[in-house]
């Protein structure tokens, strides 16, 4: 039984890229497919600036003539040179429970990246950390929230046997919603509502936040720069990112913290749109864009997209601020847990936060290693 790998360089071999997950995981009761319209515009070189710093590769495994499996390499010249490093990586790695179809895969992308002087491979992990990263290692039973992958537990295995360990964990914490919030956090929350110098601004309609979106983009920069593989956005990749999630994202659970009318905080989170997504098959037209809403008001969870903090301005209660005001609307919409996303192992003052609040670790992603030389 032959495997060939071929470069997906066609439309005809990128459609059959992007869909192939949906071959994989048709017997996988809580995968979600993604919003096919913007996995199009996610590999289109000519709508996704991340292209523009970054060499890339798009293979496909064959086997018997079949597709079996699929992964993406990437060097981000950008990142490599922000953090002094010699790094591929690769994503969109997915192919069935066969270790030769991953072997093959593997290989091919190393041999490429060996090809451009690389040193090492990461991943999963795609062309910054706005793209979903690692692969579950822990709470396969749980659904999955947006911008996260959900795999086989057996992706795992094979992984492995090709060499591939741990670089780093992150964790995910479920925070009930239900519990009474503890009595020094409602402290700290008055205390930093009498303070006059800071506004706390909310929104009920999506074309409010319109003046806002870049300023959040460009402090996520300054906030993010000494986190794990962050690239800094430029003007035209804040753009696009604006224009991928605006339609999704619901006003109501966006909370921004300004000074003298600067952007000094702000925390971005969303009703879960999984069922909606699954329902819709991950197409927005004609109908499955009303899926998704249906769904956003059905669920009972909230998950946290991003949040941040201006550096001099950490420590003086805004963080309380902002996530007492995403649990009050949380509450008001009925929403009954809400999921932190990913958080580092190491980022021990945020995972302290998050514990205060009852939160417990339910899900764990790793992002893998492999040194090439």
């Amino acid at each position: 039984m032959s495997i060939k790998i071929r470069e997906a360089a066609t439309r005809r071999d990128l459609k059959e890229f992007i869909y192939l997950p949906s071959k994989i995981h048709r017997n996988h009761a809580l995968w979600v497919p993604p919003i096919y319209a913007n996995e199009w515009n996610y590999f289109n070189p000519q709508k996704n600036r991340a292209f523009s710093s970054c060499h890339t590769v798009l293979l496909l495994a064959d086997r018997n003539g079949e597709a079996a499996g699929r992964i993406m390499g990437i060097i981000n010249d950008r990142s490599n040179e922000h953090w002094r490093e010699n790094n591929g990586r690769f994503t969109h790695l997915e192919c069935m429970n066969d270790q030769e179809v991953m072997h093959e895969l593997l290989t091919s992308v190393e041999q490429w990246a060996k090809g451009h002087g690389i040193d090492k491979m990461i991943g999963p992990f795609g062309f910054s950390n706005q793209d979903p990263q690692g692969f579950l290692i822990e709470g396969f039973e749980h659904p999955p929230a947006i911008a996260s992958n959900m795999n086989f537990e057996y992706i795992i295995r094979l992984l492995e046997n090709e060499g591939y360990t741990k670089e780093v964990d992150y964790v995910v914490y479920k925070i009930d919603l239900l519990k009474d919030i503890p009595a020094v956090y409602q402290n700290i929350y008055q205390r930093a509502m009498r303070n006059k110098l800071y506004e706390i601004v909310e929104f009920g309609r999506r074309k409010q936040l319109g003046p806002y979106i870049i300023p959040v983009f460009k402090l996520m920069n300054e906030c993010f720069k000494d986190i794990y593989g962050f690239v800094p956005l430029d003007q035209k990749e804040m753009d696009q990112a604006a224009r991928r999630y605006l339609r999704i994202l619901d006003p109501r659970f966006i909370k921004v913290i300004t000074k003298n009318g600067e952007v000094v905080a702000f925390n971005i989170a969303m009703p879960n749109l999984s069922e909606g997504i699954r329902q819709s098959k991950g197409r927005l037209f004609p109908i499955g864009i009303f899926k998704i809403l249906r769904a956003a008001k059905r669920t009972k969870q909230l998950d946290t997209l991003i949040g941040g903090i201006k550096e001099e301005y950490r420590g003086r209660g805004l963080d309380v601020l902002l996530a007492l005001k995403t649990i009050e609307s949380a509450k008001k919409a009925g929403l009954e847990v809400v999921d932190s996303h990913h958080e580092l192992e190491t980022n021990l003052k945020v995972r302290a936060e998050m514990e205060r609040l009852g939160g417990i670790v339910y899900k764990r992603f790793r992002v893998f290693q492999k040194k090439l030389t």
